[in-house]
């Protein structure tokens, strides 16, 4: 690693290490654990900005105690993290890319390479729907901070608050749903296509 992407490496595993701790203190299932690897970043990163950005910081205090470390650290490296969005205008609209992003920790895109899993953070603006849609991998989500309600199957949404475990099974279509307060949740794949595009099951 250059030593210009040095710090941004440390950035990486410093949040990679917070968030394996959060997640053994947690009742998250044991196979979400077993595959990790060694926590040390080998690829080189560009930091990239996205519109939703902004409404991070509002959210660094407003969450649990056994959150609250984590989440002020994801705030603080930011600027120095890779925030990429999936999909396109023509999948969502526009207005969605300004409130939508996501950085990769773990995984085939992260700084810290892995075959076995992904891990990293979403950021969801206000007022957002983020429509049904279904991947292979299994996932789980924790909320770090803000509320949203999220839809799994043919269940109805439901408000999940901070430190919720949310699980979704292989092709369980999921969806979000933020109101006034935006939400940033940690995400973990396992399984499948670790960089597939999910199946879109009800455009807005």
């Amino acid at each position: 690693m250059a030593e210009l992407n040095r710090a941004g490496a440390e950035v990486s595993e410093r949040l990679a290490r917070l968030v394996l701790d959060l997640l053994m203190a947690m009742a998250v299932p044991e196979r979400f654990l077993n595959d990790w690897p060694a926590l040390n970043a080998t690829r080189r990163g560009t930091p990239q900005q996205l519109p939703v950005l902004a409404w991070l910081d509002e959210l660094a205090d407003r969450t649990s105690p056994i959150l609250a470390p984590l989440l002020k650290e994801i705030s603080r490296a930011a600027p120095k993290l890779e925030w990429r969005q999936t999909y396109k205008a023509e999948d969502f609209g526009p207005e969605f890319l300004n409130r939508y992003g996501w950085t990769e920790l773990i995984g085939l895109r992260g700084p810290i390479a892995s075959t076995k899993i992904a891990c990293g953070i979403l950021l969801l603006g206000p007022e957002l729907l983020y429509p049904a849609h279904a991947h292979e991998a299994e996932e789980i989500y924790v909320c770090l901070g803000g509320a949203a309600a999220w839809m799994r199957g043919d269940e109805p949404f439901t408000s999940q608050p901070p430190g919720t475990i949310i699980h979704h099974p292989s092709w369980m279509p999921h969806a979000m749903r933020t109101s006034s307060k935006p939400l940033v949740a940690l995400y973990v794949w396992r399984g499948g296509d670790l960089a597939a595009k999910s199946k879109i099951i009800a455009p807005s």
